[in-house]
């Protein structure tokens, strides 16, 4: 090998460690969609890392909604609820997108470890309706 050959092996070396670490560390996108009475994601698990939730309230009504993130191994039909709400206080809360106007959309990114979620909306009596929706995230 020439002192040039070398140069252009090396710096094809360093172009694909970078590649690499950057796959290994990329980050997340998953679209919530919050209807009148349901969570829909565009994905129900992700790698652990940083995570984007870009929630948009689809309702056809005049519901505000919220997007909050718990980290549990409860079912998602089977959180505690106490005057029409998830106690979030009894849950490990990752974060959350507050009170959306129906047709507007907010983004949360969070970092997450691997684990068990559940998606909720916890304006009173939404939760009962049926608005949460499990989520995995994976190693």
């Amino acid at each position: 090998m020439t002192i040039t050959s070398t140069r252009i092996a090396a710096c094809a070396g360093v172009v694909t460690l970078g590649l690499l670490a950057s796959t290994a560390h990329a980050k997340e996108t998953v679209k919530a969609t919050l209807n009148n009475d349901t969570i829909q994601l565009d994905t129900g698990s992700v790698k652990a890392g940083t995570v984007t939730f870009e929630a948009t309230n689809a309702s056809d009504t005049k519901q505000v909604h919220e997007l909050v993130v718990l980290k549990t191994d409860l079912s998602a039909d089977k959180l505690p609820v106490k005057n029409g709400a998830v106690p979030e206080k009894q849950f490990k809360k990752m974060g959350e997108v507050e009170d959306m106007a129906p047709g507007k959309s907010k983004r949360l990114t969070l970092k997450l470890t691997p684990g068990n979620y559940v998606l909720i909306c916890n304006q009173p009596g939404h939760y009962a309706m049926g608005m949460h929706v499990p989520f995995v995230v994976t190693p």
